[in-house]
């Protein structure tokens, strides 16, 4: 069992790294793109902002239908991700920054809410007195995919096209690994979306804290990982080329994103161990520390730019999982598919706002300004999350 269990893991981690790779896809070769033709700042968010939009609906989707429940997960998750890469390879054909290549990011990402919830689902069927660990896995191998597309824009260059070409063969194969993989002995159907779940999200004090703290980490996440190269690259220009700018934003973002990866896996286990509500506070405190001084760099030290990217980068997501398990241990069990799919839910819907205003705010204000205000989310969610510690009365 320990052989398999173990087996499984590794090949579900592998495949949600790849499937996941396709999310910031358009993100990372953004700047190659602007050269190659004239897109608007609305345009360019909406290539990013539309994942998100398009996750949301997903989600909806396959929680409302059963669909993870009513097949295996596993072929559900194959099928997403090879439709999904299908759906990023349409950019090599479409017009850039055009109706189609918007289309092609939403259908993406609502391809993608059958990878990432139903890699979590496979996930926690193998155990549940390391669920916090089991959950930093996926979500690990989730933010590594997403950091890829950088790697591969970096190392491509200014030729965008192969990293969108690279990246939708990854998810592909990916789709294909996850099919090896078993089902482990706590597997079992979690609920279709229930409304009445709605409710009990704002009364129970233990979901509704837990709610806040999600949403206050998600004010800050995907803005640091679509825009920070865009930062990174406008900070830099201040002592380097423009050309040499950018190639280190996109190496810089990557090494950031991929630093939270493994952060997640460090944050599960300090979480079985100490608490989730414990760990979720530290982590929150950390990432909008960074995320400020981070700001204050701006057109600084490159070294130091460097420095603090990275450190915010493996602050701003170890949490993410703890959140989820944190709906699940406080939910009644017949409602925790709901509730976890609500809070999901509301939480990308958040990033979709963020995502396409952060550009047109830092038009007005500066991006400096933009990356100091994601704070204001890790703030918010500390002093949520503060009741919710073991001392406080509940378990976390």
């Amino acid at each position: 069992m320990i052989h398999s269990k173990l087996r499984s893991i590794v090949l579900l981690v592998l495949a949600e790294m790849a499937a996941m790779s396709l999310w910031f896809t358009s993100a990372a070769v953004l700047p190659d793109m602007v050269r190659e033709a004239a897109i608007s700042p609305g345009r360019q968010a909406l290539l990013s902002s539309a994942v998100q939009l398009g996750f949301v609906v997903g989600a909806l989707f396959f929680s409302i239908s059963g669909t993870p429940d009513r097949f295996d997960p596993r072929r559900v998750f194959a099928i997403s991700a090879v439709l999904a890469a299908l759906a990023n390879a349409t950019l090599l054909v479409s017009p850039l920054g055009g109706d189609w290549a918007i289309a092609a990011r939403f259908a993406t990402g609502a391809l993608l809410a059958g990878v990432y919830p139903v890699g979590m689902k496979i996930a926690v069927g193998w155990g549940t007195r390391d669920r916090g660990l089991l959950v930093g896995l996926v979500v690990g191998a989730l933010t590594l995919g997403n950091g890829a597309p950088y790697l591969s824009a970096f190392i491509g260059g200014a030729a965008w096209r192969p990293t969108i070409l690279v990246i939708s063969l990854l998810a592909g194969i990916g789709g294909l690994i996850v099919l090896a993989a078993g089902l482990g002995p706590h597997h079992a159907r979690s609920p279709r979306f229930n409304p009445g779940a709605i409710r009990l999200a704002w009364t129970d004090r233990r979901l509704r804290g837990t709610y806040i703290g999600y949403l206050g980490h998600m004010w800050e996440l995907y803005v640091m990982w679509a825009w920070v190269a865009v930062f990174a690259a406008l900070s830099f220009q201040a002592t380097l080329a423009p050309d040499d700018a950018t190639s280190l934003a996109k190496l810089t973002t990557f090494l950031a994103i991929a630093a939270g990866g493994i952060a997640c896996v460090v944050g599960g286990l300090f979480a079985d161990r100490f608490g989730k509500a414990e760990t979720t506070i530290v982590i929150l405190a950390v990432s909008g520390t960074a995320a400020l001084l981070t700001a204050l760099t701006f057109g600084g030290p490159v070294w130091l730019t460097v420095v603090l990217v990275i450190v915010w980068g493996a602050a701003v997501i170890p949490d993410s999982p703890q959140f989820s398990a944190l709906v699940a241990d406080a939910a009644p069990p017949e409602l925790a598919g709901s509730l976890m799919t609500f809070q999901t839910a509301l939480g990308f819907a958040l990033t979709f706002v963020t995502v396409q205003l952060a550009p047109a705010v830092a038009a007005l204000v500066g991006w400096q300004w933009v990356i100091a205000g994601l704070a204001i989310g890790p703030a918010v969610g500390i002093v949520a999350m503060l009741p919710l510690r073991r001392r406080g009365g509940t378990a976390s």
